[in-house]
């Protein structure tokens, strides 16, 4: 049976097949339909190729992923896995056939790839592995020692616990779990969101994997099959977060050449061989970069090399990596098969001792009330010296002596569990922790209740309390010799609720005087030595992909917390720094003559996207929250209030109903532009909210292909167009009648969008935007036609004859008058002349009929964007009116204007 993909009303893929590995390979199908463009980038970045399309900017990448040996590693993975688990790697295999099976379809309406000028290529049995280790190869944060061996080196081994806390490339998570005795349902609940770098597309996918062996609903990685970090089988549903266990060591290494061209390596045993070879990245728009590729009985070596400094402070040399995969071959891929199986927390945790990458926390529960809560993962045993600093290669103390067994595990003790990447349960495994504010305000907000349901769980999601703004608020409060301006601004901070709401104008303030703070202690003579130009950051021995654990600013604004309150400035010295930080600020912000804005219009939204110049200045939301907020969108306080750090998704898995069951991700189930599915869930996601889990399959629809691509190319033979145009720079754009029942994915999805809120339809239901569309089409007098552009549908294009509508009630209708209608998709309207495109396509078609002679339009005035473009246009605006559903603005588009031009 092949497998068959269902979509509910936000697109979300629901896929049943008559096997697991029939199952498999529709998923890799389907990942490749609606993530094509993300998940060959990711296929490209294990191969450490991206520098071949993205340009010189993606070579530093590149180089580490050569360096670091992740494809080789990947490779030998898969290689262990067909050995110990064949079973498992059959599962991946047919994934892999499925992203085959599916690349070039899934490829063809994405722009990106010829934008990038990039063609599919093809995966590779290992590719998963790969794509897996990539994503997750930085997460231990193995470059924070090097920053930890610079701190020590400038201002003492003392100074390296004042940063011991996350810090800017940390991936951290929020989750919880309620016990049926805390529920209104008496059964458990289990909720969270990770939280990583938000990408457009995002990282995880929403899914539902069905087949006679298993159901289960979860989020997952594009690329990688199964669901592995989050998922509910109705039996299990299980969540993690980030452990921030250490487990990858940097070690020192003395390298030379030797005379027949090799390179050696001292190591415990004296001179030893290294492996060594060159390999070439393509780079677009410049010349290729030659890598020397180096590897040591340690690891491979990722900084340095036998002909230059070896970083931190060292002499000619390198400085290898040494990670679990690259030396047990192990990524715990066969845990995953298992984790669709699971019907118990017994199944569960017995899966999860082969788990080896990346070291999670894991929070479990079933529908038998059992309940879980470990760490799972490979962490080495070795001395603690290593989880600090860089270690010497040639010294055999420093040595890996197995691994740590049992991991950690606890109880859920008064009916909850909570897990916020602080110290706890994995602590004897990590050296960098979160601070306990959202742990703390987690477990303060559960206890408020015990008849919990799934949807309270928003609440948790979207609380805003800031506790780390009390050291910095204590300063200022014991401040003397304030002026007037810091004065007032002191006392209102300390009226402040501290909580970082969206529409909080005190949010700002309160930012703007911690911002003003971390440069002053970044000024201060007792940090000289690690800022300005001493700043690690700017350090030639360290590859430029490292700076974000290197920089000094980022490390002082996240520290900031124990900064003020020990440390090596004087008290008298911070509470000076503070002080002048709020005359500063209150001196921008003169008492009602420059309010500071809302949050919400500071802290937005900069996601990253793997084409560079991508919609650069979007209209991204604006959120609430803060880096330690339960609502964690982390700013860098003294580099930017914007955020590129947040929830990539939230959850919430009831064990009573898996129907009552939630989630959200920022973006939408597509990762094409302009598909109605690409962007829908922003709004929601913005707002703190979250759609159903569907569970019943009479709800969904079945799709053979990509529903977003219904109107063209499929079904262009069986629908003529009733216009086309060549727009030269733009392309093809071609009008085709709305098909009620086919399109409806595609309408409802754009007309409910915030976006679209003066289209009218904000709140249907899909069931109303049919019954609409149907009577439209039902009609002689009025028609409806998506525009659709190189086979994507990018507009919704409606006309009417004024006489036959109730706008005739409103002005003198002429004769030859023709009324339209326009709604521009979520496409990439950020392009040069895009709006304005399809425009002049949409009056060509209107005026390709004789008989019309002007064009009338009617958007609401409150539109000021839309009645700017018709004049824009060419439309002359006639008088307001008033309709029953708004008050619209009249204008008007005559031939004559359109001919003489």
């Amino acid at each position: 049976m092949r497998g068959t993909i269902y979509r509910d009303g936000w697109g979300i893929p629901h896929l049943r097949a008559g096997s697991a590995l029939e199952l498999a390979r529709a998923q890799g199908r389907n990942a490749a339909r609606d993530r094509a463009w993300q998940i060959e980038v990711e296929r490209h970045r294990v191969q450490g190729s991206t520098a071949a399309f993205l340009g010189a900017d993606a070579v530093d990448w590149d180089r580490f992923a050569r360096q670091a040996r992740l494809a080789d590693t990947a490779q030998r993975c898969f290689d262990r896995l067909e050995r110990v688990a064949p079973e498992a790697a059959a599962w991946v295999v047919s994934y892999v056939d499925g992203v085959n099976e599916g690349l070039a379809e899934g490829a063809r309406p994405a722009p990106e790839f010829a934008a990038a000028g990039l063609a599919p290529g093809r995966w590779e049995p290992w590719t998963p592995l790969g794509v897996w280790l990539s994503t997750h190869i930085l997460f231990a944060g193995f470059p924070a020692k090097l920053w930890r061996e610079e701190v020590a080196r400038r201002l003492g081994d003392g100074a390296t616990e004042l940063f011991a806390t996350d810090g800017p490339g940390t991936s951290g998570s929020n989750g919880w779990l309620l016990t049926g005795d805390r529920t209104a349902t008496g059964a458990a609940v289990i909720a969270g969101d990770p939280h990583r770098f938000v990408e457009d597309p995002g990282v995880y996918q929403q899914i539902r994997l069905a087949c006679p062996e298993f159901d289960v609903v979860g989020l997952a990685v594009p690329g990688v099959p199964g669901i592995a970090h989050f998922g509910h089988t109705g039996g299990v549903a299980w969540a993690i977060t980030n452990a921030m266990a250490d487990y990858q060591d940097l070690y020192r290494e003395r390298l030379r050449r030797t005379a027949t061209g090799g390179v050696e390596a001292f190591g415990p045993e004296g001179w030893e061989p290294a492996a060594v070879h060159t390999e070439t990245i393509e780079v677009a728009g410049a010349g290729p970069v030659t890598v020397e590729i180096i590897e040591t009985e340690r690891g491979p070596v990722i900084i340095g090399g036998p002909d230059g400094d070896g970083g931190a402070g060292g002499d000619a040399g390198g400085i290898s990596l040494r990670y679990p995969p690259r030396v047990t071959h192990e990524l715990g891929f066969e845990v995953l098969p298992a984790l669709l199986r699971a019907r118990t927390v017994a199944d569960l945790d017995t899966a999860l001792d082969h788990w080896a990458e990346p070291v999670n926390v894991v929070l479990a529960a079933d529908t038998a009330g059992a309940t879980l809560h470990r760490v799972a993962g490979h962490v080495p045993l070795r001395p603690r010296e290593n989880r600090l600093r860089v270690v010497p290669a040639h010294d055999p103390a420093y040595a890996w002596r197995g691994r740590h067994a049992p991991m950690p595990r606890a109880g859920v003790e008064d009916g909850a569990a909570v897990m916020a990447n602080a110290r706890g349960l994995a602590s004897p495994l990590g050296v960098e922790f979160a601070p306990p504010h959202r742990e703390e305000r987690i477990r303060e907000l559960l206890g408020r209740s015990d008849q919990w349901s799934a949807k309270g769980m928003a609440d948790i999601h979207t609380d805003t309390r800031l506790a780390s703004a009390g050291p910095l608020l204590e300063l200022l409060a014991a401040a003397t010799g304030l002026g007037p301006g810091a004065t007032r601004l002191r006392d209102r901070l300390l009226r402040w609720d501290r909580h970082m709401e969206a529409d909080s104008t005190d949010a700002t303030l309160y930012a703007a005087v911690r911002a003003d703070v971390v440069h002053r202690l970044a000024a201060h003579p007792a940090l000289a030595a690690l800022t300005g130009s001493a700043d690690p950051a700017a350090s030639p021995a360290y590859p430029a992909m490292f700076r974000p654990w290197l920089a000094a600013l980022p490390r002082i604004a996240y520290a900031l917390e124990t900064l003020l309150t020990h440390g090596p400035l004087p008290h008298a010295d911070r509470m000076a720094a503070v002080a002048a930080a709020a005359e500063a600020v209150a001196a921008r912000y003169p008492q009602d003559d420059a309010p500071p804005r809302p949050w919400r219009e500071v802290h937005r939204l900069a996601p990253w996207q793997a084409l560079p110049g991508e919609d650069p200045d979007a209209d991204w939301p604006g959120l609430a929250g803060d880096h330690d907020c339960v609502l964690s969108t982390s700013s860098v306080p003294g580099i930017t209030d914007r955020f590129a750090r947040g929830p990539a998704a939230r959850y919430v898995w009831d064990l009573a109903r898996r129907e009552d069951s939630l989630w959200v991700v920022p973006f939408g189930a597509s990762g094409v532009r302009g598909e109605a599915h690409h962007r829908d869930q922003l709004p929601l996601w913005a707002e703190g909210g979250l759609a159903p889990v569907v569970m019943d399959w009479n709800k969904l629809h079945r799709t053979e292909e990509r529903p977003e691509m219904a109107a063209d190319p499929a079904v262009s033979a069986v629908r003529t167009p009733v216009h086309e145009q060549e727009i030269p720079g733009f392309g093809t754009v071609r009008l085709v009648p709305v098909d009620p029942a086919a399109d409806l994915d595609v309408i409802h999805g754009w007309v409910t969008e915030e976006r679209a809120r003066f289209w009218g339809m904000g709140g249907a239901s899909r069931e109303e935007v049919l019954e609409t569309y149907e009577f439209l089409d039902s009609l002689t007098t009025h028609h409806a036609y998506l525009a659709v552009r190189e086979g994507v549908p990018v507009a919704l294009f409606q006309t009417y004859e004024p006489a036959a509508d109730p706008i005739a009630d409103c002005y003198d209708v002429q004769p030859g008058d023709f009324g339209v209608h326009l709604l521009i998709g979520p496409g990439d309207t950020a392009e040069h002349g895009y709006t304005g495109a399809l425009l002049s396509v949409l009056i060509t078609y209107v005026f390709s009929d004789p008989a019309h002679l002007r064009v009338v339009v009617e958007p609401d005035v409150r539109n000021e964007k839309a009645v700017a473009r018709m004049v824009r246009a060419g439309f002359e605006l006639g008088p307001e009116i008033d309709k029953p559903e708004k008050r619209a603005r009249l204008a008007f588009l005559s031939r004559a204007t359109v001919v003489g031009a």
